[in-house]
């Protein structure tokens, strides 16, 4: 199984999730808000669409390559 990125579950990759987004800090709460309760998804807050939790993602074992915003594989 190939290893996580270095950093928090709850941290995206900026290339995934700019931080100059302006509901970024929002997306984030929601987010960890998410991996807490051990979901596999939220609803975005910005855009009403469900995005996967990085808790999710880890859980299948790979990046499957869809550019996913929370991809724990992603460095």
């Amino acid at each position: 199984m190939p290893a996580a990125a270095p950093r928090p579950l709850g941290t995206p990759h900026p290339d995934r999730l700019s931080p100059s987004q302006p509901e970024y800090l929002k997306i984030l709460q929601v987010h960890r808000d998410a991996l807490g309760r051990g979901d596999s998804f939220y609803t975005d807050p910005a855009s009403g669409l469900l995005v996967l939790t990085a808790g999710y993602l880890l859980s299948r074992g790979s990046c499957c390559g869809r550019d996913c915003r929370h991809c724990p594989y992603v460095s």
